[in-house]
């Protein structure tokens, strides 16, 4: 289209025309911009959001929708434009420059309508919006194409600093929403509280002793939330301020949880970090002979030693070894806090003398292989100086048998507690001889040389008679005569009270076995007071294994094993009774090698001592056919076996010798056999330790700790068997089971502080740790033993506080101290516990009908919907306030 004009001046001939022509078929610049702008939002309308940040023009573009057109709910995270106003789908146009906003009003304005237009043309009802003014106001101007009648336009700016104390209240704000509009409102608002936990929250957890784990539940975020009202006058709003947050409909709470609990650094303090540097010191025990080695000046490598190794001091010392040797010295209760796979592994039980050490082993100079050493030579020393004191082996269990189940280390140490208890039982045996002998001193020496030397025997042998002794039950005596216990008592008090002429003989006697008689005599049997079986650990019943097979097969296994102890027990039986057979033994101390028969060829015949009784003695019965053979080992060993009392016998074990063979195998232990046991020791009471801690009903956390139970005794049986080597892929199997053993060490600390929050509201604590447990399981999948590349997602669930449970959660915001209250006259109102919000959002609307108003004569007829015309969004505190305006307006 083209047109001309012309200006015809009379009267002056010379004067110059003038002609001007517009050529409207060309685009301007500013069409050609819109152009440009409509293009590309065509393309994104093909593409889908998908495509969308592959673009690249002169304007960065931003593009978010939320799920599916819904209403988000209180866990869905939203962009800050969309909590403004209120919208789902939207652009942001904002330049690539270093302030990321348009500092100049009209070219914000003119870029903002170009925008609208190209928008308009394409169809789309996105709302577009630029970033104006100074980056820290977070200010926008926005533009929204609703149709072909109405049109929203939206403004946000904040106050960063001195709010008037007007804006601080709702009153205020109420006010200020009405100069804008001048309509009835409803008013929605969330008020978010904080709490943060400053108390050492895990005293009195059982790792309290090792560390303190941080709280790896930081605080809580409540929000308190009023559903919509209709608010008639700023009356109401003052009331609705000095409303108590138990009063809102509904509470959320969002747990802030540690940075660390997912971080996978391996920065974290606790027993995963510590197995770890224990693994790296076995790795580098193969390469001496002994402990020494690692501290010796003697040693070449000494002196790399000490430059990268740290020593404890002897301050540090002290105070483990008074721990360990001097302070809860008593023996504690082994079961205790074990879980029951936990004897699976080879390794000292929890609250044992080695298992203290290995925690202290733990947490002292950072755990490297010269601390263990020191550690270790001092350990000795005070082993030995308990053996050579005769003072009791604390944390050591001194009496029954040695538990074989057990790592080789305990094993001795539990059967040099016994040789202790031996060594004192003898101690106070010789002291009271020797009071004895003061009192008797003119006594004695009226007595014969006969009975002088006799009564020193007595003596000796009173050694072997303890607190273990005690009466043998009716029961027990016709029972295996190996496990007659003996109380303790003198010579004198070992003869039986009976009148009978041989009773005057018999010595030892522990009390009638029920109505058995002897065969030949027809006196009363009686069971004899025995030694115990001796104690063994599990390298020497391999070695006695080893002996008795070296003989092949010329003797039988097992009377070759028990001999000492068969004929300990015959010269007792026939101390006890002295007109015994060997087919009385046999009748009392193994009851199934008597066979009772009914013919005359099965019973014995009568003696002269038996004659004139009932014609039923000797009862029928014979010895079996093991026990008749010619040659038995048995019978062999009854002829040969003097009748001695238990206080007259050579001790089965030799307490002495054994108690310096123990010594001798602590002092020359291998430096790898020390750290294997160590290793086992270490896993399985730490993982005793945490088992310890109480965390409710999760049955997660029950799961996941058996499955770490049977992890480490799987993966801990090589060094049981002493097949490790250095550098070996062992060694990297226990790499890994640290890095599963962090995980769930940092499950269980979140699952005891979720606990002890909410230990009257468990549901909480149970839905809380098993949402938090289905996020962090993908991390566990994984065998890594470097840094773990996990998600960078944040755990932000939000959690509705149900009404019986708003007490409980209130009780842990604890009310400010007097100089936390000062500020409490700029108050915001809808205190808890005297603690104001950190935050309050409200939102201020009004709704219209498309009926009966105004807009009703764009709207088509019947047709009838409702519109928020007026919208104001408000968030802030007393320091920071940030309002967000939208208008609908009819075109």
């Amino acid at each position: 289209m083209a047109s001309t004009s012309k200006v015809d001046l009379s009267g002056e001939d010379d004067d110059e025309q003038l002609e001007r022509f517009d050529d409207f078929t060309l685009a301007s610049s500013w069409e050609r911009f819109i152009s440009e702008i409509e293009a590309v939002c065509r393309q994104w309308l093909a593409d889908g959001p998908k495509n969308l940040l592959e673009k690249a023009i002169t304007w960065s573009i931003i593009f978010e929708t939320s799920s599916g057109g819904k209403i988000a709910d209180e866990n869905s995270t939203l962009h800050d434009l969309q909590l403004c106003f209120g919208v789902k789908d939207f652009l942001v146009i904002a330049p690539q420059s270093a302030s990321g906003v348009v500092l100049d009003s009209p070219e914000a304005c003119k870029l903002l309508s170009a925008v609208a237009i190209a928008l308009t043309n394409c169809s789309s009802l996105w709302p577009a919006f630029v970033p104006v003014h100074d980056p820290s106001r977070k200010a926008y101007i926005g533009i929204q194409n609703m149709g072909t009648v109405f049109t929203r336009r939206f403004e946000a700016d904040r106050i960063g600093s001195q709010v008037p104390v007007r804006l601080m209240h709702l009153e205020g704000l109420y006010e200020l929403f009405l100069s804008k509009f001048a309509y009835s409102t409803l008013d929605f608002a969330m008020h978010l509280y904080k709490t943060h936990n400053r108390s050492q929250w895990d005293e009195d957890c059982p790792w309290s002793e090792w560390y303190s784990a941080e709280d790896p539940v930081k605080g809580l975020e409540l929000t308190a939330t009023w559903s919509e009202k209709t608010v008639e006058s700023s009356l109401e709003m003052a009331e609705l301020e000095n409303a108590s947050p138990h009063e809102a409909e509904k509470w959320m709470i969002l747990p802030y949880l540690s940075t660390n609990l997912d971080s996978s650094e391996g920065n974290r303090t606790g027993f995963a970090s510590q197995l770890r540097l224990l693994v790296d010191a076995l790795n580098m025990s193969f390469d001496a002979q002994f402990m020494e080695d690692f501290v010796s000046v003697e040693n070449p490598g000494s002196d790399n030693l000490k430059s990268l190794m740290i020593v404890p001091p002897p301050t540090v010392l002290d105070r483990v070894f008074k721990d360990l040797f001097h302070e809860g010295s008593q023996v504690a209760a082994l079961a205790k806090g074990e879980h029951k796979i936990s004897r699976a592994i080879k390794g000292a039980p929890f609250g044992s003398l080695f298992a203290q050490f290995c925690l202290h082993a733990l947490w002292v100079g950072t755990c490297n292989i010269r601390a263990i050493a020191v550690l270790w030579i001092e350990f000795i020393r005070e082993v030995r100086w308990c053996w050579e004191e005769s003072q009791p082996l604390p944390k050591m269990q001194a009496n029954g048998s040695v538990d074989l189940s057990t790592c080789l280390i305990n094993q001795k140490l539990q059967m040099l507690a016994i040789c202790i208890e031996k060594k004192c039982e003898m101690n106070e045996d010789f002291q009271d001889c020797v009071g004895s002998n003061e009192h008797t001193h003119d006594d004695m020496e009226e007595d014969s040389p006969v009975r002088d030397k006799t009564t020193n025997k007595q003596k000796h042998g009173d050694e072997f008679d303890g607190i273990r002794d005690r009466p043998l039950t009716e029961d027990g005596l016709h029972g295996s005569g190996t496990t007659t216990s003996r109380p303790s008592m003198k010579h004198g008090d070992t003869l039986s009270t009976d009148l009978k002429s041989s009773d005057h003989y018999r010595r030892g006697s522990a009390g009638a076995v029920g109505s058995m008689k002897l065969l030949k005599s027809y006196q009363s049997l009686h069971a004899p007071f025995t030694q115990d079986a001796p104690i063994m650990t599990e390298d020497m019943h391999e070695e006695r294994l080893q002996a008795v097979e070296a003989f092949g097969n010329s003797f039988s296994f097992s009377a070759q094993l028990e001999k000492d102890i068969l004929s300990s027990d015959m010269s007792a039986f026939k101390a006890a009774n002295p007109d015994a057979v060997f087919e009385d033994f046999i009748r009392w101390h193994s009851p199934g090698d008597w066979e009772n028969g009914d013919n005359e060829e099965s019973r014995p015949s009568k003696t002269p001592a038996t004659k004139g009784l009932k014609d039923d003695w000797p009862p029928y019965g014979r010895l079996s056919q093991r026990m008749s053979e010619q040659g038995n080992l048995w019978r062999k060993i009854w002829n040969d076996t003097p009748a001695l009392p238990l206080y007259e016998q050579k001790p089965l074990l030799d307490h002495f010798r054994e108690g310096e063979k123990i010594l001798h195998y602590l002092e020359t232990l291998r430096p790898h056999q020390l750290l294997e046991q160590m290793v086992c020791t270490a896993f399985r009471v730490s993982a005793d330790t945490l088992n310890q801690t109480s965390f409710g009903g999760l049955k997660q956390m029950t799961t996941k700790m058996e499955q770490l139970y049977r992890t480490m005794a799987s993966t801990l049986k090589p060094l049981q068997a002493n097949r490790v080597s250095g550098n070996s892929e062992t060694i990297e199997d226990l790499r890994r089971l640290c890095v599963i053993f962090e995980h769930v060490e940092k499950l269980l600390a979140l699952a005891a502080s979720l606990h002890r929050k909410f230990l009257q509201a468990p549901r909480l604590s149970e839905t809380i740790f098993s949402d938090y447990y289905n996020f962090y399981l993908p991390r566990m999948g994984t065998a890594s033993t470097g840094s773990l590349k996990v998600d960078e997602k944040e755990f932000d669930i939000k959690y509705q506080v149900m009404t019986r449970e708003r007490q409980i959660v209130s009780n842990m915001f604890s009310p400010p101290t007097a100089n936390q209250s000062w500020r409490k006259v700029l108050s915001m109102g809808n205190l808890l516990n005297g603690h104001e919000p950190i935050v309050r959002e409200i939102i201020f609307s009004v709704r219209d009908s498309l009926r009966n108003n105004h807009y009703a004569a764009h709207n088509p007829g019947g047709f009838q919907r409702e519109i928020e015309t007026y919208r104001m969004y408000i968030c802030g505190t007393s320091n920071d306030l940030r309002v967000a305006l939208s208008v609908t307006s009819c075109d």
